[in-house]
């Protein structure tokens, strides 16, 4: 299933890093920025991270909600929050269904081996449930710029 601006976004509850449930339907009214990446504590995944930390005032106005998902534990999701001293709710989605929802769990080639990973993408959802824009290319230092300059564009 292929996953479109202008659909509804498929709604989903996941535990964060604390094992507390999180709810997209739940934040309506609220825009989110809704993240995939492959795994936490990598590079380039802290990276993201990290762009999106040193912003957040700056999405915080714009009435946006960073929602970060990996197929990690809660456990190793704690560990990076803490370490990285991140300000916003990463989200366990072990059985990779969330990711499967939006399309972000494929077939990927690196160093020519093929597996199946989380495709780095991220989502916005508008106040009302609905898929506004899709990021797919982007680099991870400059993944929270992307996103700023489309918000503040509009």
């Amino acid at each position: 299933m292929t996953i479109e601006v202008g659909q509804i976004a498929p709604n989903f509850t996941l535990n964060d890093q604390d094992n507390n449930p999180v709810t997209l339907s739940d934040l309506k009214g609220k825009k989110v920025l809704l993240y995939f990446y492959p795994r936490a504590s990598t590079p380039g995944c802290t990276v993201q991270a990290q762009g999106l930390r040193d912003t957040k005032a700056e999405l915080d106005n714009l009435n946006v909600v960073v929602l970060g998902v990996s197929p990690d534990t809660p456990k190793k999701l704690t560990n990076f929050v803490n370490k990285q001293e991140l300000n916003f709710a990463l989200l366990a989605d072990e059985e990779k269904e969330v990711c499967e929802k939006y399309n972000v769990w494929q077939l990927k080639k690196f160093m020519g081996r093929e597996n199946m990973g989380v495709v780095r993408t991220s989502f916005l959802i508008d106040e009302e449930g609905i898929i506004e824009h899709i990021f797919n290319k982007f680099k991870t230092k400059d993944h929270h710029e992307v996103v700023l300059d489309y918000l503040n564009e509009k």
